[in-house]
């Protein structure tokens, strides 16, 4: 075990905002297998079955280990399941996998310590392990306060003495929905109260001089959780400790949304270097998640310590701390959109951000190609309906549709073709910048100008005519290119420049380029939306970006237009449709939450803004579901409490009514729609 400085600058939560540089952590053991300093980044899931069965959790974790997985994480409730812990320990081995285990600890210290001496790590949620979390509101004196955390302390100490003595790893894992009352009352549901919750358990772990740990911060809303991790480094790092990172979003979902959700959260701080351990949590089989996590981290295999983005960028970026004190600067631990102004009364402001999809190969005689771009046509009325993801702008490059577009849909010509339109009503030119600079016929309404982040250090830069109509196209080609990307962002705030900025950024998904590299274990379609979510969703998060515009050849337009909107609905940048807060399940789940997950969805799906969880236990039932307005959660065999935001209103009802009892609760609220029918 060693401990390895690092250069990380007070006020700053990564080595670098510019270039790459992995944060590098404390190095520790998990059984065999070291994680944290310049160690791999590992992957890991967990187990769905029942504990109690050994056999199907043995062959569960088989096919988990088989698909990736380094460490293989096991419920363990109460000490009947602890106990189990060894059971499935021994069978595993007897069949020649030797693979960490974890066992995952809620309320119940006595289980704990049990698994303690039987796995090779522990997880404990310092939310609710020895403290309490009844949505009680007490102000507690500093006398108050001290005394709790010398009553959680005494309820701890026993656990880390153990684990010191069997040599065992611990995780000290946060979540965002299961913060204490204490820490609640005191810091509020926020990142600031999700890092003192974990920093307590680290410093009393510390004064026993125990330091095995591995620390998280998870939240099922990707904003909240990159704000925590970030703040979490900074906190460390101030008080000495270097602890690895395990990265996951809290209840990402499954499918589509569950990929991007996730890698807007992860990947955002893999690209800061950020994370020495990986759960994608997934509502599908747990051998799915750890090929879609594989593919997050094997990017950064080709992305060197150090290696600078190729235009190079110098380090001279004004980052607030986390007192917020330097006017005008970017903090990395609240969310403020950038200051731009309105385009065309159309981009930037405060308008969402917009989409842009490239139609320019398609075949533009038949009218139907605009379904995948969200206006369905009918033959029969010869009109377009607009559904919640219709894109906002076209980009047919050179080429001239010819058949009748939407009115309302705006479409994007190179310069050259635009000039020679004879209608330019809802056609706006795309220029080089050497071409926007020329003798040219500029739109008065929207211009777009395609710029990378060395442009602004150029002459032709400064020579720009600034106006409400300049909107820029910001690529990159950089290894690292959302730090490129992000340098530029900063460099346009230290200028005071307020231009609305498009994010473009395009993939070759089949190539050997070591820039994307290549993953057999996912198609082309999940590998764009990892890409992007992380991309794009990086800069998002912080408030960077007026639109957004993938270019990927290789995809179909159709899944690039529903990435490009899951992406800005995973960031809250721009929602279009309803979000599900659903948890991977586990050996606590009490029903089937692949199919209930999809149950619910065939019949709310419509409701746009709503969000809803869906919990497989009351372990990860009213605190997870953090924010969600409605909560569907098992209580027991058969039975499900239905929630409004946090307040249980309806308990233990049959299975069988409760979906139609959720949705009588929607109704009720005046939240309910009829759903459209074609």
């Amino acid at each position: 075990m060693s401990t390895t400085t690092t250069n990380i600058l007070p006020g700053r939560y990564c080595n670098s905002l510019t270039e790459y540089s992995r944060f590098v952590t404390r190095e520790v053991f998990i059984g065999d297998l070291a994680m944290g300093g310049n160690n791999p980044i590992r992957i890991q899931s967990m187990t769905t079955t029942d504990t109690m069965d050994t056999i199907g959790t043995v062959e569960q974790s088989i096919r988990m280990i088989e698909a990736g997985c380094e460490l293989v994480r096991i419920t363990a409730p109460s000490i009947k399941e602890a106990q189990n812990l060894a059971e499935i320990k021994k069978e595993l081995r007897n069949r020649g996998y030797n693979t960490p285990l974890v066992a995952d600890i809620h309320f119940t210290p006595n289980a704990a310590e049990v698994a303690a001496r039987i796995v090779e790590k522990v997880r404990v949620n310092p939310g609710n392990y020895a403290d309490k979390k009844k949505f009680d509101q007490i102000d507690y004196t500093d006398l108050e306060y001290k005394a709790e955390l010398e009553r959680i302390y005494q309820k701890f100490a026993p656990l880390v003495k153990i684990c010191k003595e069997y040599g065992t790893a611990m995780r000290i894992g946060t979540n965002h929905g299961s913060l204490s009352d204490r820490i609640m009352s005191r810091y509020g549901d926020t990142p600031h109260g999700m890092v003192e919750s974990a920093m307590e358990f680290m410093r009393m772990c510390e004064a026993l001089n125990y330091h095995n740990l591995v620390i998280s911060m998870k939240s099922s809303n990707p904003q909240v959780m990159v704000q925590a991790y970030r703040l979490l480094v900074e906190t460390m790092v101030a008080e000495g400790m270097n602890y690895p990172l395990h990265l996951g979003v809290t209840e990402a979902g499954d499918g589509e949304d569950g990929r991007i959700k996730s890698a807007v959260g992860i990947g955002t701080l893999l690209e800061d270097g950020l994370g020495d351990t990986v759960r994608v949590s997934l509502t599908e089989e747990p051998e799915a998640e750890a090929p879609v996590a594989r593919a997050l981290v094997e990017r950064y295999s080709q992305r060197l310590k150090g290696e600078s983005p190729k235009d190079g960028k110098s380090e001279s970026i004004k980052v607030s701390p986390t007192g917020g004190d330097l006017e005008g600067a970017h903090s990395p631990y609240e969310y403020k959109k950038r200051q731009t102004y309105e385009a065309n009364a159309f981009i930037g402001g405060h308008m969402v951000p917009r989409v842009v999809v490239d139609l320019s190969k398609a075949n533009l005689k038949d009218p139907a190609i605009l379904n995948d771009a969200g206006y369905i046509y009918s033959p029969l009325l010869d009109k377009y309906n607009m559904g919640e993801q219709s894109v906002d702008f076209v980009y047919f490059a050179d080429e001239l549709p010819s058949f009748n577009l939407p009115g309302n849909l705006k479409q994007l010509y190179n310069y050259a073709t635009w000039q020679k339109l004879t209608t330019k009503t809802l056609c706006h030119p795309v220029f080089t910048l050497q071409e926007f600079l020329g003798d040219v016929n500029r739109s008065s309404a929207l211009n777009l100008v395609r710029i990378k982040p060395a442009d602004i250090e150029s002459e032709a830069f400064g020579s720009l005519p600034f106006n409400n109509s300049l909107v820029f196209v910001l690529e990159t080609d950089a290894l690292h290119g959302m730090a490129d990307q992000r340098a530029f962002f900063f460099k346009m705030e230290e200028l005071g420049l307020e231009v609305p900025v498009i994010i473009k950024r395009s993939y070759a998904l089949e190539s050997e380029s070591p820039e994307v590299g290549k993953s057999e274990r996912v198609g082309s379609a999940t590998l764009l939306q990892l890409y992007s979510a992380t991309d794009l969703g990086a800069l998002l998060v912080d408030g960077f970006g007026d639109g957004i515009w993938i270019d990927a050849p290789e995809v179909d337009v159709k899944t690039i237009t529903s990435t490009a909107f899951g992406i800005l609905q995973a960031t809250r940048s721009r929602i279009s449709k309803t979000e599900y807060i659903s948890c991977p399940s586990c050996g606590r789940t009490l029903f089937d939450l692949m199919i209930t997950t999809q149950m619910i969805r065939s019949r709310t799906s419509h409701l746009k803004g709503l969000k809803i969880g869906i919990m497989g236990c009351i372990v990860n039932g009213p605190g997870e579901m953090a924010d969600a307005d409605y909560g569907y959660v098992g209580a027991g065999v058969d039975k499900i409490t239905l929630y409004r935001g946090k307040e249980a209103v309806k308990k233990n009802i049959s299975s069988a009514n409760a979906l139609d009892e959720l949705i009588g609760i929607i109704k009720d609220d005046g939240n309910w729609i009829e759903p459209v029918v074609d």
